[in-house]
């Protein structure tokens, strides 16, 4: 939803506890698209990693290790990262589930405090600082 930010900015009649609680819920939500993004490097990351495992199969084959070959195969490369889990698992659960919920709670009180205007004591901040550049 675009914002007449000048104008919405002064028709919201947020209470400093209640701009801050704002604040503080919208700095956590974007520390948790953080962590997602780690959880996402993490899964391309292991990936990687089992790509050269793989490579690493052929070339103990190569050199005469069946043995161990067989164990990677049937041993590692299919285990899970986590409790058996791939990490595309880890991804999709975390994105469907505590992302999403998360994303859905910041909306519900952003519209329920501000309208659904976002970053709200950013774009105070703003225009406060434009207004005294302006002055000088």
């Amino acid at each position: 939803m675009a914002h007449d930010t000048d104008t919405d900015l002064e028709a919201l009649e947020l209470s400093e506890t209640e701009e801050a609680a704002l604040h503080e819920l919208q700095l956590g939500i974007e520390y948790v698209h953080r962590a997602y993004g780690n959880l996402l490097q993490f899964h391309h990351e292991l990936g990687h990693a089992m790509d050269r495992i793989g490579d690493a199969e052929d070339k103990l084959r190569e050199a005469g290790h069946e043995e161990l070959a067989d164990r990677l195969r049937d041993d590692h490369l299919p285990a899970g990262a986590i409790s058996d889990r791939w990490t595309y698992e880890l991804v999709e659960e975390f994105s469907d589930g505590f992302l999403e919920d998360a994303d859905a709670f910041e909306d519900e009180v952003r519209e329920e405090l501000a309208d659904g205007i976002g970053h709200v004591t950013e774009r105070r901040q703003q225009r406060l600082i434009r207004e005294r550049a302006r002055q000088e």
